[in-house]
């Protein structure tokens, strides 16, 4: 039975009556479902969750929920820096290192008396110079982002060390605020990372500095013959990534209280990684949502507490985790193929 259905700009044209009703009634098929932008990685996020609240009561209960959100906003902060950074074509992987420095210098300079915000004052603004020293390699000497950040990695996680001497340190109830205080019961440690997050979304969106990024990650000559300052936009961007990065380690110090050995590093690094990819952010550049790399995050966060919460053994939660990642990775790069333009 075809559908008569009159067209605003013809309405008297034979052919609309006779076209046929696929063009002009809306159905939910599996082919209009996988058009939402990231219906794979939700519908992935949506089966861990509920496989996971079927097989353990206590995943759905508010102390554990809150839990995950602690959790995953401090790789939220670290991922939304990376999502515009990689946008823009560039790549930082010392980011969780500079997070594990930042732990160590503020646990340090806490413990010897300092005041708190002159301790957060200092470690941002050197979080912020390693970014700088990033992109100032980057930048001017063309070494490869990847190695360059890479052997930043390397050197910054000996620094943490050699600041922590091995040993770990506490900083009592300093910033035990930040780390475990709620406002209308929402965990502070999210409200920064939300904010974060919008901050990025929002100029990403809406600024030119975050079109300037996806053109230098479409085509960085094009770019720079247009007329953007390429060189200065990717100093900004990864003195930004310092900056968030610092933060993250302020974060990360104020919910555990204590600085360790190996706290950050390349294990948070990987993570957030993992998290801006599967949201469909392009390695190659030219290409990034905040919103994907939020449910990657989330993903993570839901997948890492559904195997405690289930006591799996150790050595299979890698195993899972990685199942589970690559099956939300193709599912998300075979959904996006499917989007008008690919």
């Amino acid at each position: 039975m075809s559908l008569k259905t009159p067209s605003a700009a013809s309405p008297a044209s034979p052919e609309v009556v006779d076209s046929p009703p696929a063009r002009t009634a809306y159905r939910l098929t599996p082919r209009a479902l996988l058009r939402v932008p990231h219906a794979g990685l939700i519908a992935v996020l949506v089966l861990v969750a509920l496989f996971t609240a079927l097989q353990a009561d206590s995943f759905t209960s508010s102390q554990n929920l809150l839990n995950v959100l602690r959790q995953i906003s401090v790789t939220a902060v670290i991922a939304g820096g990376l999502t515009l950074l990689m946008t823009a074509g560039g790549m930082d992987f010392s980011m969780g290192s500079n997070a594990a420095v930042t732990v160590s210098v503020a646990a340090q300079l806490l413990h010897d008396g300092w005041s708190t915000p002159l301790t957060v004052l200092i470690s941002l603004l050197l979080a912020t110079a390693v970014g700088l020293v990033n992109g100032l390699v980057v930048t001017f000497t063309r070494v490869a982002p990847f190695v360059a950040t890479l052997a930043s990695a390397m050197l910054l996680d000996g620094v943490a060390l050699l600041v922590l001497n091995g040993m770990s340190v506490t900083i009592g109830d300093k910033m035990s605020a930040l780390g475990n205080s709620k406002f209308l019961g929402i965990p502070y440690l999210l409200i920064v990372a939300l904010l974060v997050l919008t901050a990025v979304g929002l100029a990403m969106r809406f600024t030119t500095f975050g079109r300037d990024a996806f053109a230098m990650g479409g085509n960085e000559h094009v770019a720079r013959l247009s007329g953007i300052n390429v060189s200065g936009r990717k100093l900004a961007l990864y003195a930004l990534a310092g900056a968030l990065a610092g933060l993250a380690g302020l974060m990360l110090l104020s919910r555990l209280g204590a600085a360790a050995p190996n706290t950050g590093g390349l294990q948070l690094q990987l993570t957030a990684v993992a998290a801006v990819v599967i949201g469909g952010t392009s390695l190659a550049g030219g290409h990034g949502t905040v919103v994907g790399t939020v449910l990657g995050v989330m993903l993570l966060g839901v997948v890492a507490n559904a195997l405690n919460l289930l006591q799996v053994n150790s050595y299979y939660q890698f195993v899972v985790t990685g199942g589970v990642l690559l099956v939300a990775a193709i599912i998300n790069e075979f959904q996006r193929k499917t989007e008008p333009g690919h």
